[in-house]
């Protein structure tokens, strides 16, 4: 029971199982702010609210942060640091591009509410620019020069992140909205009148087997498609 002139959720009972404000660190932060925005979603994510999961006050956040802004380009370099764990270049500069895409894809399905929120930014850390290099050197490969590969490299890039966020987006809805999107590949979609929509009426039958992963795959290969090709002109 907190003790009298205590404030609510300050007391013992409320710290227990949190770390004391002295041993913050940009990583305790961080591992807060993470479990914080998959429990509750990105709206969720405060100042107060992550100093309250913290026990500590607020300010003491604001030791190792600039501010809420930092937080959010500290959780999108995590997503990096995830897909890259483990990764080395393939043999080949396509190879190499397909491998870490399906990479960045797979730690936005795993944490959908964070590749929500953070997919748009621009860490500014190390994975980041590791990841960077990683891609220019592939599209180097491939026989770009410099400015073709930093172009090349945003475009991709952002492209692979738009496509992972978008799906993190369809996977952060409820359960019974996600399932009305999935089921309206076979209801509604099918029952389009032909006379009206003809196109749309002949290849509905197929809409549903373009599953996500379909979709993402079918995306990157279109995407890399034209990068050979351009590739092979240079």
């Amino acid at each position: 029971m907190t003790q009298p002139g205590t404030p609510e959720g300050t007391g013992p009972r409320a710290r227990r199982g949190r770390p004391p404000s002295t041993s913050l660190n940009q990583q305790v932060v961080l591992d807060a702010a993470l479990a914080l925005v998959e429990r509750e979603g990105p709206d969720a994510l405060t100042l107060r609210r992550l100093g309250a999961d913290l026990g500590a006050n607020h300010t003491a956040v604001l030791r190792h942060f600039s501010g809420k802004d930092e937080i959010l380009r500290g959780l999108a370099e995590r997503l990096i640091e995830e897909a890259l764990e483990g990764f080395a270049p393939a043999g080949t500069w396509r190879a190499t591009l397909e491998s870490l895409a399906r990479r960045v894809r797979a730690a936005c399905r795993a944490h959908p509410q964070v590749a929500v929120l953070v997919a748009s930014r621009v860490s500014r850390r190390t994975a980041e620019f590791r990841g960077a290099d990683v891609v220019i050197g592939a599209l180097r490969q491939a026989g770009f020069d410099d400015r073709e590969a930093a172009r090349y490299y945003r475009s991709l890039v952002q492209t692979a992140l738009a496509v992972s966020s978008y799906e993190a987006a369809f996977a952060a809805l409820d359960s019974g909205a996600r399932e009305g999107d999935r089921l309206a590949w076979r209801r509604e979609y099918l029952a389009v009148p032909p006379a009206t929509y003809p196109h749309l009426a002949a290849a509905a039958p197929y809409l549903a087997e373009a599953d996500e992963d379909d979709q993402f795959e079918t995306t990157l290969s279109l995407l890399l498609d034209a990068v050979e090709l351009r590739a092979s002109r240079t």
